[in-house]
């Protein structure tokens, strides 16, 4: 909006040539999501805990969780919100991709809220049904597939880390492999959103990284000098990862041991299913598995879980899952586990950005 406002008039104001950077409003992005979450945190908590929008506490989980019911969620509202509008100030509207990981964003949110909005408000205890809730995130998934695939001149090659001659062509596939990537990472944010901060810190984390992947995809001399695939028009999608970053740290503000509000999975399904499309995007699909190391170790702890659960019938491997739970039971303190799982997954991401020379 912005751009498209100001940016025109540099011929007459030479001050306004900045607009045209991506660097630029990458950052007023990133601020301008940070201040919406920050200013707007403690009413949007107040009206949640007006509307005794609380969160549901299961009691077969850590004891020490029980005195968090009543807490304040669904504020992944507040996360989708910010994005959104700072993506629309800041970003070149005429570019598809920004439209695609909006859509995405939004999409999944609204799956998330349906889900929060009968379990919290409804007290449903389950919300919306497993195979529901995948429908729907598959249905939505294909779409931005689908459009991603139209997009002209679009590769349907996948790249593979480390490997830079190896990139398979997955043709109409690749809309099949964009659904996996993208519902993937959304069901593995929703699994490692169990602890005060837990999930919102690798977000951030990982959409900073993203923001690095975007630009230098989008950026044909950089891109050639790393020999990663260029993307024409991806570059854009930086502010949108600016914007992911801005208002994770904005939330966190909140969402910080003791939280004072939770994402619930309004937040938790849309940030996943963000990071999955922007992945698909930058054409550093596979790779998201890296940066998102940690996402990825909670959805296997689980899935591991429950499969060795009904092989043996009733013995575990952690004490519980997801893996953040395991080391609560153990007695880690719960800012410790936070923290450690925090510092985890900013190594997996400087190890992912060593791939840009590791080819």
């Amino acid at each position: 909006m912005l751009y498209h406002l100001l940016y025109p008039l540099h011929t007459v104001f030479s001050a306004l040539n900045v607009f045209r950077y991506i660097t630029f409003r990458t950052i007023y992005a990133a601020l301008t999501a940070f201040f919406i979450c920050y200013l707007l945190g403690p009413w949007v908590i107040q009206r949640l805990s007006q509307s005794q929008i609380g969160q549901y506490i299961r009691e077969d989980g850590p004891k020490s969780h029980l005195g968090k019911a009543g807490t304040p969620t669904m504020g992944g509202i507040l996360i989708v919100g910010a994005i959104a509008l700072s993506t629309l100030m800041w970003a070149d509207l005429t570019n598809p991709f920004i439209w695609i990981v909006l859509m995405v964003l939004i999409g999944f949110g609204a799956i998330g809220f349906v889900d929060d909005y009968l379990m919290q408000v409804q007290k449903q205890s389950k919300g919306l049904s497993v195979r529901g809730k995948l429908l729907l995130q598959t249905i939505l998934g294909a779409v931005a597939g689908t459009l991603v695939f139209l997009v002209p001149n679009f590769s349907t090659e996948v790249t593979i880390p480390f490997f830079k001659t190896v990139s398979p062509e997955l043709g109409w596939g690749y809309i099949l492999f964009a659904v996996f990537v993208i519902v993937g990472a959304s069901n593995a944010v929703n699994l490692t959103d169990g602890l005060d901060g837990l999930a919102i810190g690798p977000v951030i984390i990982a959409g900073a990284t993203y923001m690095i992947f975007a630009y230098i995809a989008g950026h044909v001399k950089i891109a050639s000098y790393l020999q990663i695939p260029y993307v024409p028009g991806c570059g854009e999608v930086t502010i949108f990862c600016g914007a992911m970053a801005g208002a994770g740290l904005g939330f966190l503000w909140f969402n910080a041991y003791p939280a004072e509000v939770f994402m619930g999975d309004t937040g938790s399904l849309s940030l996943g299913a963000a990071l999955g499309a922007i992945a698909v995007i930058t054409k550093q699909e596979i790779l998201l598995a890296l940066v998102g190391g940690l996402f990825v170790i909670e959805a296997l702890s689980v899935i591991f879980q429950v499969g060795f659960f009904k092989m043996t019938r009733g013995r575990r491997i952690f004490r519980m899952a997801p893996l953040h739970h395991h080391f609560e039971l153990k007695g880690w303190a719960e800012p410790k586990v936070i923290v450690r799982f925090w510092i985890i997954a900013i190594a997996l991401a400087l190890l992912a950005m060593s791939t840009l020379k590791l080819r």
